[in-house]
C-alpha cells in the first residue's frame, strides 16, 4: 500500500467530569493502538496540548481546531471515542464539517467510583447522545462498542476500520479502464456509467482495441519486451507456445500498463475475445493476471463492474493481496456445497498452489473457434487452498449492492483447464438461489482471507446495499 492509513481521533470529554480521567484513557487509547499502527501503517492524527486544553475535545472552539488541523492533514477517516460523557455537539460537528468519509464511534468503559461514591466518566451514556447527533443527520457511522483500550476486541476493530477508510478512499474517483467494446454476447456486462460518476466521482477511459492493436506493434525494443518475455519464460512451463505469442503478450502488457500509467488507472475491463484472437493473434488471460499481479485490477470480457469489485477486495485487504476474476462454473459432481471458481487462465500466478505446475497453453475455448494458432496464452493452475470472500457489484436503476459470502478453497488431485479452484460454502443452494434472485452475473471475483466485515461496512459508507450469505 501507499503512504499511510490516517484517522483522526476525536477525544470527547464534557465538563465537570473526571478530566484526569479522560486524559488517562486518551493515552491508554494511543498506547493499545501502537502495535497495529505500525503493522498496518496506521497513524492516529490527534489534538495535543498546545491545540487543546489536555488535548481533548470538549466545545465548539475545539471542534472548529479540531477541523482545521484534520483537513491540513488531509485525513481518510474519524474516530470518535467518548473518554468521559463527551461533548456531543463538539464531535457532531466534526463529523459533519468533513464529510465523505468513515467514522468511527466507541465508548470506554467506566473507572472504580470515587471514594466519595461519584462516577467518573459516564461515556456509557454520553455516547448514546453523540451516536443520536450522527443518526439525527444522516451521518453514516460504525460502533465499535464499549470498551476498555486494553480489550483485544479494540486495535482489531481500530485495524478493520482503518481497512476501511483505504477502501473508501481508493473507491470513490476510481478511473476504470474500458479496453475495447464488452463482446456481444455477452449483455450481462452493460453498465450505465452514470451512477458510477454521480455517486462515487468515477470515470471510465475508454480506448479502442485497434489503437491497442497498433501501439503494441508499432513498439521498439527497449529492454522491456525481452524482459518481460524472460519473466514469462521463468514463470512458467511455455512447451508448445511460440516466441511470437511471448512477444506478444509482453507488447500488450507494455501498452496496458502504459494505458493505466498515463490515465491514472486502479482497475481495466478488458475485450479478451473475439479481437484480441482475431486480429492481434493471441489469448490475453496470461497478460491480464500479470496486471493483477502488479496492482492494476484487470477483469475479463470488458466487465467493468468486476473489475470495480476487484478493487474493493484489494484496498479492503490494504492491498496486500489480489483477488482472482472468476465465474461461477458448476456444482461439485459429488461433494455438496462446492462449486468451481474458475476462469480460462486470467489468474495471478502469486496464488498459484504450492507445489503447482503453471502452464502457458491454449484457450480450451476459444480454440475450437479461432484456432490454437490464435489463442495460446492462457495461465492454467490450481489457486492455493485456505479461506477466502467472495463478491460481487452489481447496478440496477441507479442503485449499486454488494454479494458478501464467504468459503474455502478445498485442494484437489484433479488436473482441470483454466485458472481454477473448488470453493466450498455453507449452503450452496442458498447462495446459488442468492444470485438468480438477486439479479447477480455469472461473474465474482475471490480474494484469499476473511474480509466480509470490511466490504460490508465499506459499503454502508458508499450507500451501497449488502447482500450476505
Amino acid at each position: 500500500m501507499e503512504g499511510r492509513v490516517k484517522i483522526g481521533f476525536v477525544p470527547a470529554q464534557r465538563d465537570p467530569f473526571d478530566e484526569s480521567w479522560a486524559v488517562e484513557m486518551k493515552k491508554r487509547v494511543l498506547k493499545a493502538l501502537e502495535s497495529v499502527c505500525e503493522k498496518d501503517k496506521i497513524e492516529i492524527i490527534h489534538p495535543d496540548d498546545t491545540l487543546t486544553k489536555k488535548g481533548l475535545v470538549r466545545d465548539d472552539e475545539d471542534a472548529e481546531k479540531l477541523i482545521r488541523f484534520f483537513k491540513e492533514k488531509d485525513i481518510d477517516g474519524i474516530m470518535i471515542g467518548a473518554m468521559t460523557f463527551g461533548d456531543e455537539r463538539s464531535a457532531v460537528s466534526i463529523a459533519q464539517n468533513i464529510p465523505g468519509i468513515p467514522v468511527l464511534l466507541f465508548s470506554t468503559k467506566e473507572g472504580p467510583f470515587t471514594e466519595d461514591g461519584n462516577r467518573r466518566a459516564d461515556a456509557f451514556c454520553g455516547t448514546l447522545s453523540i451516536a443520536s447527533g450522527l443518526y439525527r443527520r444522516k451521518i453514516p457511522f460504525t460502533f465499535l462498542g464499549n470498551v476498555f483500550p486494553e480489550e483485544e476486541i479494540f486495535p482489531k476493530k481500530v485495524a478493520e476500520f482503518a481497512r476501511v477508510c483505504f477502501a473508501v478512499r481508493g473507491f470513490k474517483g476510481a478511473r476504470v479502464g474500458l479496453v475495447g467494446p464488452r463482446p456481444e454476447q455477452f449483455e450481462t456486462c452493460a453498465i450505465n456509467e452514470f451512477p458510477m460518476i454521480e455517486q462515487f466521482g468515477q470515470r471510465v477511459v475508454p480506448i479502442s482495441l485497434a489503437d491497442v492493436f497498433d501501439m503494441a506493434n508499432s513498439l521498439k525494443e527497449d529492454g522491456q519486451i525481452s524482459r518481460i518475455v524472460n519473466e514469462i519464460k521463468s514463470s512458467f512451463d511455455w512447451e508448445g507456445i511460440s516466441e511470437e505469442v511471448l512477444e506478444k503478450a509482453a507488447r500488450l502488457e507494455i501498452v496496458l500498463k502504459n494505458f493505466a500509467k498515463e490515465k491514472k488507472l486502479s482497475a481495466m475491463g478488458v475485450q479478451c475475445w473475439p479481437a484480441m484472437q482475431q486480429v492481434y493473434g493471441i489469448s490475453p488471460c496470461m497478460t491480464m493476471g500479470r496486471l493483477t499481479d502488479q496492482g492494476i485490477m484487470t477483469s475479463c470480457e470488458v466487465d467493468i463492474h468486476g473489475a470495480l469489485t476487484m478493487l474493493v477486495q484489494y484496498l479492503a485487504s490494504l492491498k496486500q493481496t489480489v483477488p482472482h476474476f472468476i465465474d461461477f462454473t458448476i456444482q461439485h459432481q459429488s461433494r455438496p456445497n462446492t462449486f468451481l471458481a474458475w476462469h480460462c487462465g486470467n489468474a495471478p500466478i502469486s496464488l498459484a498452489a504450492r507445489g503447482q505446475k503453471i502452464r502457458l497453453r491454449v484457450h480450451s475455448i476459444q480454440d475450437k473457434i479461432f484456432g490454437p494458432e490464435k489463442t495460446m496464452g492462457t495461465a492454467e493452475f490450481q489457486l492455493k487452498s485456505g479461506e477466502i470472500t467472495i463478491n460481487r457489484l452489481v447496478e440496477y436503476d441507479g442503485k449499486f449492492k454488494m454479494l458478501i459470502s464467504k468459503g474455502r478453497i478445498i485442494p484437489s488431485e484433479e488436473n482441470l483447464r483454466g485458472s481454477w479452484s473448488w470453493v466450498e460454502v455453507d449452503d450452496l443452494d442458498k447462495l446459488y438461489r442468492t444470485l438468480i434472485e438477486e439479479g447477480f452475473v455469472h461473474h465474482g471475483s475471490i480474494i484469499h482471507g476473511d474480509i466480509t466485515s470490511v466490504v460490508a461496512e465499506f459499503c454502508k459508507f458508499l450507500g451501497i446495499q449488502t447482500v450476505v450469505v
